[in-house]
């Protein structure tokens, strides 16, 4: 089986929400959620601070870390089908992937983005150079 970009970022996103469930980073808000068989874990717009809200920011971050997961995953999918069809993942969406990665390190720098994201995107964009060196 041939390792592609897409699978790394299927990879990234089917581990991401399974840590994020664990006991080591959002298992106490996730067992919350599901005591509430995951409806309503968040008042929304009521929890707003601009609307005097008092925002939970340990169910938002625990949302949000699962979620993001799961948007990789299609988005894995995505890049998978056109590695498998054109060879080429297209330079823009390397450098669009790379810059949110940059941000995450900036805003998280001891984070997957910094370790495992980061060096994915750099390889990507290296690969991209390679193959268009090689092609002409």
């Amino acid at each position: 089986m041939k390792i592609t970009n897409g699978k790394v970022l299927i990879f990234f996103g089917i581990i991401h929400p399974l840590l994020g469930i664990s006991p080591f980073a959002f298992g106490k808000q996730f067992a919350g959620f599901a005591d509430k068989f995951f409806f309503k874990i968040s008042e929304g717009l009521l929890e707003f601070p601009l609307l005097n809200g008092q925002m939970n920011y340990e169910n938002f971050a625990a949302f949000w870390f699962f979620y993001f997961g799961l948007l990789l995953i299609p988005l894995g999918i995505l890049v998978n089908y056109v590695e498998n069809t054109s060879e080429r993942v297209p330079i823009s969406f390397i450098w669009s992937y790379l810059i949110i990665v940059l941000v995450g390190v900036f805003m998280i720098p001891f984070s997957g983005m910094t370790f495992l994201m980061l060096p994915h995107a750099l390889y990507m964009l290296y690969q991209r150079k390679k193959k268009e060196s090689a092609v002409g």
